[in-house]
């Protein structure tokens, strides 16, 4: 049997990133032996780091790993053919390292592939997860401090919260959200399952951000209405912004109809805005099918997430990947949402701090499972 050839022979690698790396291939992603490893990255210093790291950890664990690189893309960019291609090979594990983003499927987006029950899904590698054909994690904007900070957690912990708040959610006729920056918003979840990012992703069709800790849930369509006050950070179509004055939001059956503050609002609207302009250039271009511009236009409002942060090691920097999984915090999504029936272009995560959030269950009956921001549970 011949040596295994790593990075780390190459040049030698932080032994904490090392560690991280190993946490996630076996203990996340249990990957076994002769598996299929696809990692896809970005010739950018910290994610290219990180999937040598990975690469390593797959090999050592006995898989067949495989990386890849492309160009760094964004929320408005397509991912190369090839990568798609790779994809499309069905590996058993898939790791998505970006720098921004893995990029959109332009094949898959004009032809959707259709599930058994008529789903449409524009994405092979959603397409895969959905048909329970691979297992994955995705890391976009991650960097080594937040990849070792956050992913050596305690997850048995996790598990049993965030198992915990999708019972909650996925209970509730609706919730009600007030934090002390001025949010106060109703979100209906009829009809909805809420789902996990519990670091648990050892079988087919399980997968989630690494670092994980959250529960989230698509909105009910056409039910947000309110006050939303974003006081945390902001995701934006070329990046992510820490805030240092609210953005404040009016929400109307579903759909944001203004946006107000100080230049988080401005980039925050002019994400939206860009959303909108590019589904009809690219239904023009023929980029997504001829009749769905409109659709796309519209959903660049439409509030597509609410999810709930529940790792411990995270915190709030401006690098939403994180912060986004922070305890005593929640963020809600502008634009598609993760049950396929609201697709646009965008998909903006936002954070409120200190929330007070309270199911309310079918019989009427009340449950307060955030309180300014401590989990009740």
């Amino acid at each position: 049997m011949q040596d295994m050839q790593l990075f780390n022979d190459i040049d030698v690698q932080d032994q904490d990133l090392a560690k991280a790396a190993e946490i996630a291939v076996t203990d996340v992603l249990k990957v076994k032996k002769d598996e299929k490893v696809l990692i896809v990255t970005n010739p950018i210093g910290d994610v290219a780091e990180i999937s040598y790291a990975l690469y390593d950890a797959a090999l050592k664990a006995g898989g067949k790993p495989v990386l890849m690189f492309q160009p760094v893309k964004n929320q408005m960019s397509f991912a190369a053919d090839e990568v798609i291609g790779a994809i499309g090979s069905v590996p058993e594990v898939l790791i998505s390292m970006s720098a921004e983003k893995l990029g959109k499927d332009k094949a898959a987006i004009v032809n959707p592939f259709k599930t058994a029950d008529g789903k449409e899904i524009d994405n092979t590698f959603h397409y895969l997860m959905e048909t329970k054909k691979t297992r994955s994690f995705w890391s976009p904007g991650v960097t080594k401090e937040l990849f070792k900070k956050t992913v050596p957690i305690d997850y048995d912990r996790l598990k049993k919260e965030a198992a915990a708040v999708d019972d909650i959610l996925t209970k509730a006729d609706f919730v009600t959200i007030t934090s002390p920056a001025g949010t106060d918003l109703k979100i209906g979840l009829k009809g909805r399952d809420a789902m996990l990012d519990n670091g648990d992703f050892s079988i087919p069709g399980e997968g989630g951000n690494l670092p994980a800790g959250e529960t989230f849930i698509s909105p009910e369509l056409g039910t947000s209405n309110g006050r939303l006050v974003f006081d945390g950070s902001i995701s934006l179509y070329n990046g992510d912004m820490l805030l240092d004055e609210p953005v404040d939001l009016q929400v109307v059956d579903g759909f944001v109809t203004t946006v107000k503050g100080g230049r988080g609002a401005g980039l925050l609207l002019e994400t939206i805005e860009l959303g909108e302009k590019n589904a009809v250039k690219f239904e023009a271009e023929g980029k997504i099918p001829a009749g769905t511009g409109a659709v796309y236009k519209k959903n660049a409002r439409n509030l597509g997430e609410l999810g709930i942060g529940l790792n411990p090691s995270a915190g709030i920097d401006g690098n939403m990947l994180g912060d986004e999984k922070a305890y005593r915090t929640i963020h809600i999504a502008i634009g598609s949402n993760y049950d396929e029936d609201a697709k646009a272009l965008i998909h903006c995560d936002c954070l409120v701090k200190d929330p007070t959030v309270t199911a309310v269950y079918p019989d009427g009956t009340e449950h307060v499972f955030l309180d300014g921001g401590d989990l009740k549970i």
